[in-house]
């Protein structure tokens, strides 16, 4: 990964080649403060690390206090247009700060805000997405090009700079995959503040997913983001867990067991789906980077699975429990998937 300037969210450290740390953001109505709580608990249970909440007015940012005092994860108040909502959050006790320096209000404003973040020592996130480009910068680069979001980033960090204020992390997002990577990879070659990376507006949990994935993916692989959030129209929780899975997939970092399981065929006579999905929702609960295979085929599948740590492989009437590639015994259809969760257990 590039390395970043380290900056911390609460006791999160981000960038300075801290771990990519995942982020989500809650959308419960931003003053009902009992949902709000409720959400950020079970984004914590899926190891959400660092929450986001829209403040829009001023009760929202009296809920965002009560929250605060109660939440397990640090907070990140999502501020636009009024920096009094800002001076609020922080005094609230925001753990970060998102907003553009350009457009909360005016200069005496911006300083004010910046000032009371530098005695907290609560970064900024500028955070600038293809949707919300000034006019004069789509005139300029002919609509909401890469290089329009990059210039617009830009001016707001060099709002920061000037106030001599650096705990700054920066997103420049799009709903189109060239255009973020583009945008990402130029803004990364300019300044070395931590970068929060996503694509905007991914969509629904299917399409978005593999939206995400892929833009997510190829990013992190370059060595560009230090946290990250999958952007779906969907419960967040469901956010953070597709996060985890791209850090997964690229050997980024592992906090829970990775299946490997085969897509079947006529040779499969066990039930793998059933057995797969079971597993994957009752291991969410193991924090140990272990991989484990459903194989539904004694052919292939020991031999496919070969680096998984354990596994089972279906054949006739039955199975086998495997262990770095070797079998370790035969098991009954009906006591097949106990016996692998038995093994796991010894683990």
């Amino acid at each position: 990964m590039k390395k970043t300037k380290r900056i911390y969210i609460g006791k999160i450290p981000i960038g300075g080649g801290a771990a990519v740390a995942v982020q989500s953001m809650g959308n419960m109505p931003p003053h009902d403060a009992e949902k709000i709580l409720a959400q950020i608990t079970a984004l914590a249970e899926a190891d959400c690390e660092i929450v986001r909440l829209t403040v829009p007015d001023e009760k929202a940012a009296e809920t965002f206090k009560i929250v605060k005092a109660q939440s397990p994860v640090p907070l990140i108040a999502d501020i636009h247009f009024d920096h009094r909502l800002a001076l609020m959050a922080i005094e609230a006790g925001a753990d970060g700060l998102r907003i553009n320096p350009g457009n909360i209000g005016s200069k005496d404003g911006v300083e004010r805000v910046v000032k009371a973040a530098d005695e907290r020592k609560i970064p900024i996130r500028i955070g600038v997405n293809a949707g919300s480009i000034a006019k004069e910068k789509l005139k300029k680069f002919g609509g909401p090009t890469a290089e329009a979001m990059v210039e617009s980033a830009m001016e707001h960090v060099r709002i920061l700079e000037d106030l001599k204020f650096d705990l700054i992390k920066i997103s420049i997002k799009a709903s189109d995959i060239p255009k973020t990577l583009e945008a990402y990879r130029e803004l990364s070659k300019r300044v070395d503040y931590p970068l929060h990376v996503g694509v905007s507006e991914a969509g629904t949990a299917f399409g978005g997913t593999i939206k995400s994935a892929i833009g997510i993916g190829i990013l992190l692989n370059e060595g560009i983001g230090d946290t990250i959030r999958v952007s779906l129209t969907a419960d967040p929780v469901i956010e953070v867990r597709t996060a985890y899975e791209i850090l997964k997939a690229l050997h980024i970092r592992q906090i829970t067991p990775d299946i490997v399981s085969c897509p079947t065929c006529g040779r499969c006579e066990i039930d793998l789906l059933g057995m797969a999905e079971r597993a994957e929702a009752e291991l969410r609960k193991i924090k140990k980077p272990l991989k484990i295979a459903i194989m539904g085929c004694v052919v292939n599948g020991p031999g496919e699975a070969r680096e998984a740590d354990i596994g089972i492989a279906g054949g006739h009437d039955g199975g086998v429990i495997f262990k770095d590639g070797k079998i370790l015994r035969k098991e009954p259809a009906d006591r097949l998937y106990s016996a692998l969760m038995e093994e796991i257990a010894k683990i």
